[in-house]
């Protein structure tokens, strides 16, 4: 089986069997879309249809116009469609997060070098909205509330395990996000060592809302991480 059928049946299995909040959904695309399921497994069949070992990037967790809409981490339709060569029909998103992204995969030298290197997903593959008054959704990360975030802890040890197991380097470990999703999974890694070492990196998403103007600063910042991997 390769890295990508891998990616593909850990997708499939996806499920939380935890009772949220009142008040919050949990996000799982490849059960409420199957475009999702369709169009990720046609992406991880074009870009991991082989055995690489991989460096893995983890970000916080799924949002509802990239990963919440397509399957794949930072990729809205948008970038699906003009980088990955890839349609969902009849649906259109776009996410900031998901522009600064492929700006760093173009610097680093396009998607199909990008991907033979490196797996997103995140500490959480599912996401999460916040339900108001209204019935209005809205994203929610999943360590804006202690009490999701220890009803969590669990399903996303055992996330990241499975993540490892898919065939990933454990000599550096990225994390989108130097606030508090860094400090959540050092915690964890210092707790069940993942990886040697934790590089925390400027999450997409602040970087594309504040710190615009600099966008080419961080672009080579990761760069500049990603090259600290040993090479194997």
């Amino acid at each position: 089986m390769t890295f990508g059928e891998r990616v593909i049946a850990f997708n499939k299995g996806l499920e939380l069997k935890v009772e949220l909040p009142e008040g919050y959904r949990v996000m799982n695309p490849f059960q409420e879309n199957k475009s999702a399921l369709e169009i990720s497994s046609a992406f991880y069949r074009k870009y991991y249809n082989d055995n690489r070992k991989r460096w893995l990037i983890l970000g916080i967790n799924p949002g509802r116009f990239g990963a919440g809409v397509t399957g794949i981490p930072f990729t809205d339709t948008k970038r699906l469609t003009e980088k990955c060569g890839l349609v969902i029909e009849k649906l259109k998103t776009y996410e900031p997060s998901s522009v600064f992204v492929y700006e760093v995969i173009d610097a680093y030298g396009g998607v199909e070098k990008f991907y033979s290197d490196f797996y997103i997903n995140s500490p959480s593959p599912l996401g999460f909205v916040q339900i108001d008054e209204m019935g209005k959704e809205k994203n929610f990360n999943y360590y804006d509330s202690k009490e999701l975030q220890n009803m969590l802890v669990d399903f996303m040890v055992q996330s990241i395990k499975q993540h490892l197991s898919l065939g990933i380097h454990t000599d550096i470990g990225f994390c989108l996000g130097t606030g508090k999703n860094y400090k959540f999974l050092n915690k964890l890694n210092q707790e069940y060592n993942f990886f040697e070492r934790l590089i925390p990196l400027e999450h997409p998403r602040y970087v594309m809302q504040y710190k615009s103007k600099e966008k080419e600063m961080y672009i080579d910042k990761y760069l500049k991480a990603f090259a600290e991997r040993k090479e194997s």
